[in-house]
C-alpha cells in the first residue's frame, strides 16, 4: 500500500519543472496584486519582494506536489482537493518564510559572532525565529486575495487530474 502511494506520489518531471515555474509566477502575481491594492506598489523593495515570492513558490512546488499526490492517491475528489490545498498552502508559506529568514540572516550576519560558536548558534536561531514571526505578521498578507484564488484553482486542477 505504501509503495503504491510512493509510486503514485512521483510526478512526471515536466509536472515538476513546468508546475514550479507556473506556481512561482502565480505567487509573484499574488504578491504584486496585493502590493498594488494596498499601496499602489509604492515601496522601495518591490523587486526584492517579487523575487522572494516567486522563489518561494518555485522552490516549494517540487516538494509539495509529491506530498499532495501522496495523500491524494485513491481518494475522493474532495479529499484530493484538500490534500493539495494543505500541501501547497503550507509548503509555499513555509518556503517563502524560510527564504525571508535566510535573507534576514544574511543582512544581520555582519553583527553576529564567528561561525560555529555557541553565541552564533543563538544568534542564528533567534534571528531566524524573528524573521519567521515578522513574515507571519506582515508577509502572509501578500498571498491575499489573489493567492487564495490561485491556490484553489491549482488544487482543483490537480485533484481532477489525479485519480
Amino acid at each position: 500500500m505504501i509503495s503504491e502511494r510512493l509510486k503514485a506520489a512521483r510526478p512526471p518531471l515536466s509536472d515538476l519543472f513546468v508546475g514550479a515555474i507556473l506556481w512561482g509566477i502565480q505567487m509573484l502575481a499574488s504578491a504584486m496584486a496585493a502590493l498594488y491594492l494596498r499601496n499602489g506598489m509604492e515601496t522601495a523593495h518591490v523587486r526584492d519582494l517579487a523575487m522572494l515570492y516567486f522563489a518561494g513558490g518555485l522552490l516549494a512546488w517540487p516538494f509539495m506536489l509529491p506530498l499532495g499526490r501522496f495523500f491524494a492517491h485513491r481518494r475522493s475528489l474532495e479529499t484530493r482537493f484538500a490534500a493539495f490545498v494543505v500541501a501547497l498552502a503550507a509548503g509555499t508559506i513555509l518556503m517563502t518564510a524560510f527564504l525571508f529568514a535566510m535573507d534576514y540572516r544574511v543582512f544581520y550576519s555582519a553583527w553576529h559572532a564567528s561561525f560555529g560558536s555557541l553565541t552564533w548558534v543563538f544568534q542564528f536561531v533567534f534571528t531566524g525565529a524573528s524573521a519567521v514571526y515578522q513574515f507571519a505578521v506582515l508577509g502572509i498578507r501578500l498571498f491575499l486575495p489573489l493567492g487564495i484564488l490561485c491556490l484553489f484553482g491549482t488544487s482543483i486542477a490537480l485533484a481532477k487530474r489525479m485519480r
